[in-house]
Parts: structure tokens; C-alpha cells; sequence
């Protein structure tokens, strides 16, 4: 399914939606945080989709137990020390994990921009100790409103340095990207990549407000996009890359059935894809899993997965240098 010449690389991959079950349970008991059953073997269904959600709202309530036993700093860079050590078993040469620090903090109060240098530090410890390279993207939850994405965007910028991108990620029914302008803006001021969720809650018209209002060079997930072709079109020309999550697009409700996604439309559309996980200890999936599904039930072709594999390696957010190291690196194993 994959090929093992190229590098696998995860460009959509939430940090804070790949807390490990085992861990959650334990932050919990450390930290003296009751949990709604006694045996760890019936808490599963709590943190992960034992088949779909009903919507993408009920979906992200699964990933709220997570960030919820998140107590100090120090769980904070545990759980990012653990995501790179994931990405390690799980065979992938390179990701960007992206996590939203409002989201982790807010439940205890913690610092926002603390949390953000916690989660830098444990991913930088996790790519040492694993020879993994992973980059962070900084998330702004606009389900929690522009005033807290504002204090989230000064808590990112703080470590810009650290950081390769920004998206804007959350309720996308309920809070367009329209309202966010201004945080783009100054997120391109800093000089940073973006990236946005879009056409994932909402239609086409939530894809072309990312792309127009907040300069969106990647979208994440962007399944509506197909009702458009135009906006087709357009991300075909403009080489914008669509970030697909199929089993999330599955379980969220996004689309009723793997073999209804839309991804070969937009492959006959000229259109960049690569396939990523999104929140893989929610969903109980691996990377490796999503080329299995892309073949085996939507029918890609060999060549077809292996250009998915290097449309990810040109959209990522990284020197053409870094790439060159990656695709030599990864020869050089086999």
C-alpha cells in the first residue's frame, strides 16, 4: 500500500487528538481526576469512535477527555513527548502536529503560552530520542470565540519560531472563517504558513473564504470542495493541497460511507491530495491504515498512492533542502 522508497509523512496529525487512552487514564489518576467508570477496559468508548459520530461536534467531545486530565505543564509535554514516539512506531519519517493550547489549558487554567513552550520542548526531546523530524502547527479553536482565538494567536506567536504554521481548526458551522481575518493577517505578518480547516462542517464556500479571506496555501480535509468546480479548478491551478482524513471523514459523519469520499473527483481534477490520520488515538487508526483503505476500498492505484505519498512530501511546510533530506534518508533505509 505504501511505498517503503518514499518517505511517509502525516501533515494533519492533532498532538491534542492523539493523547494515548492508557495515558489519559493515568494523568487521571494521578492527578486525582474522576472518570466516569471504574476499569479501564470500559473507557474506551469514552475517548474513542467505536463506529461513526452523529456530526463532527460529538466527534471533537472524544478528544475532550484528553486534554481534560492535562493538570500541568509537565502533562502537557508528556503527551508531546508520546506523539512523536507514535509517529516512531508507526513508521512515519515526518509530520507536522498540530494542537490548539487553549484547548489544552483551559480546563485547569494553566498558561497558554507556557503550554505552548511545553509542547515545543516535548516534541523537540521525542524527535532526539526517536530520530523522528516533526514540526508543530499552532491551532486557533474558533469554537471558543474570537476574543480567546486573539489570546491563543499571542500565546503561538510567542515561539513563532518554533512553530511552521497556523490553522484554524473547531466549530466551522458556527464560527466562518470571515471572522478571522484580522488573526491572518498577522499570522502572515510572522512570517507563517497556513493552513485551514474547511469544506469539512460547512460547503464550498467555507473552502474559497479560507483560501480569499485568509490566504490558505493547504486545506484540511475540504471533502465539500467537490460541489464546486470552479473551486475545483481553482486549487487545481493554484496547487493548493487538500489534507484528506478518510476514516475522520467517515467517523465524523462527513461523508455516509468510505466509498461515497470524493477523493478520486478531485484526483481527476488535477487536484494535490495527501492522506493523514487527524486525531488517530480518537479514531484507533495509523497512517499505514488510511493507504490500506484508499486501495482496498476506493481503489487507488498503485501509482495513484505513491503520488499521494509525494504530493504530501511537496506540500509540507519545509525547505526544498529538508524535503531532498527526507526522500535521501529514506533511500538510503532500504
Amino acid at each position: 500500500m505504501v511505498n517503503d522508497t518514499l518517505p511517509l509523512i502525516d501533515l494533519h496529525r492533532h498532538l491534542d487528538g492523539n493523547i494515548r487512552p492508557d495515558t489519559v487514564w493515568d494523568l487521571a489518576e494521578q492527578n486525582g481526576i474522576a472518570l466516569p467508570v471504574e476499569h479501564f477496559k470500559d473507557f474506551l468508548p469514552h475517548v474513542r469512535i467505536q463506529d461513526k459520530a452523529s456530526d463532527l461536534m460529538e466527534f471533537l467531545e472524544k478528544l475532550d477527555w484528553g486534554v481534560n486530565v492535562l493538570a500541568s505543564l509537565d502533562d502537557c509535554q508528556r503527551v508531546a513527548y508520546e506523539n512523536v514516539e507514535d509517529l516512531s512506531l508507526a513508521g512515519i519519517d515526518y509530520a507536522e502536529l498540530r494542537f490548539s493550547p487553549y484547548y489544552m489549558a483551559m480546563k485547569h487554567s494553566l498558561p497558554t503560552a507556557d503550554v505552548v513552550a511545553a509542547v515545543v520542548e516535548g516534541v523537540k526531546q521525542g524527535c532526539k530520542e526517536f530520530n523522528v523530524k516533526a514540526n508543530l502547527i499552532g491551532i486557533l479553536s474558533r469554537t471558543f470565540g474570537l476574543d480567546k482565538c486573539q489570546h491563543e494567536l499571542d500565546s503561538l506567536l510567542a515561539h513563532k519560531d518554533s512553530l511552521v504554521a497556523i490553522d484554524l481548526a473547531g466549530d466551522e458551522l458556527g464560527q466562518p472563517a470571515e471572522l478571522f481575518t484580522e488573526q491572518f493577517k498577522q499570522v502572515s505578518k510572522a512570517g507563517l504558513n497556513i493552513t485551514i480547516h474547511a469544506g469539512e462542517a460547512a460547503g464550498p464556500e467555507s473552502v474559497w473564504q479560507a483560501i480569499k479571506l485568509l490566504n490558505a496555501q493547504r486545506i484540511g480535509h475540504g471533502v465539500k470542495s467537490y460541489e464546486d468546480k470552479h473551486l475545483l479548478d481553482y486549487l487545481a491551478a493554484n496547487n493548493i493541497t487538500l489534507e484528506t482524513c478518510l476514516t475522520s471523514n467517515y467517523q465524523t459523519g462527513t461523508i455516509n460511507s468510505i466509498s461515497e469520499h470524493p477523493i478520486h473527483t478531485f484526483l481527476e481534477h488535477g487536484v494535490k491530495v495527501c492522506l493523514n490520520t487527524d486525531d488517530p488515538a480518537v479514531e484507533g487508526i495509523e497512517l499505514k491504515h488510511e493507504y490500506k483503505v484508499a486501495k482496498q476500498q476506493l481503489g487507488l492505484t498503485s501509482q495513484q498512492l505513491e503520488d499521494i505519498q509525494l504530493n504530501a512530501l511537496n506540500a509540507a511546510f519545509i525547505s526544498d533542502s529538508e524535503k531532498q533530506t527526507l526522500l535521501t534518508e529514506k533511500s538510503a533505509k532500504i
